[in-house]
């Protein structure tokens, strides 16, 4: 079952996509890339409902514009998703993220995770630096190499996956990344050959044998770091 919900945020209220799974055990936010609470975002949140998380997928441009819904399919398309992701405040957006967390665990979710995708990739990181999130996996997260500073206050576990011919990560910021983020807190994957977004269903870079493995060490990194508890 899905709907959606109003959260209260530091600077006023905002929508969120929820895909019910069981009632009290983890919840997961599910945040979005620079296309808006889309298709692929709606997607991945039904999927965690369906492995029994309550996925949570917040619409951080509504600062911007309330509902972006677009694709990945059009240059208009790509057009406005840039001009979004110019417009973004990343400090702002991690104050609807921390929100978000807090209305989950008032709904009696004791543990709640995060997962991004690009954009989300990098709010996924900074959610295990700046908010009390339980554990927090980013896909080929763009610009993470300009907050390594942050890295010390991640005390919670991360899950990174690195495209290695990332268009959007250069080589050495992917180097820097590596160097950076070292056990016990992270843990990082590398993928050879792949590029952005080789996890976006439907997308140009999609490779269904590296997304199905990103995907399934998420879902062993999850059941690992949020543990369903009475």
């Amino acid at each position: 079952m899905s709907r959606h919900v109003t959260i209260k945020g530091r600077d006023g209220e905002f929508s969120a996509y929820v895909a019910d799974g069981t009632k009290h055990g983890p919840a997961i936010l599910v945040i979005q890339e620079i296309f808006g609470v889309n298709h692929f975002v709606r997607e991945v949140a039904d999927r965690y409902a369906a492995e029994g998380y309550t996925a949570i997928a917040p619409d951080l441009f509504w600062r911007i514009e309330p509902g972006i819904d677009i694709t990945d399919k059009t240059d208009a398309e790509w057009e406005k998703a840039f001009s979004y992701f110019k417009a973004f405040n990343v400090d702002k957006g991690l104050e609807d993220i921390g929100a978000t967390v807090a209305w989950a665990r008032s709904q009696g979710h004791r543990q709640v995770g995060a997962v991004g995708f690009c954009l989300g990739g990098l709010l996924a990181y900074l959610t295990a630096t700046r908010t009390d999130a339980d554990a927090a996996v980013g896909y080929y997260g763009v610009g993470i190499d300009n907050y390594l500073g942050e890295a010390g206050k991640a005390k919670k576990p991360v899950l990174l996956h690195i495209a290695e011919e990332d268009g959007f990560v250069s080589k050495e910021s992917q180097a820097n990344i590596k160097a950076a983020l070292t056990a016990p807190n992270f843990e990082l994957h590398s993928y050879a050959g792949r590029d952005h977004a080789f996890a976006r269903t439907g997308g140009k870079h999609f490779d269904k044998k590296d997304a199905d493995l990103a995907n399934k060490r998420t879902a062993e990194f999850f059941a690992k770091h949020l543990r369903r508890k009475p």
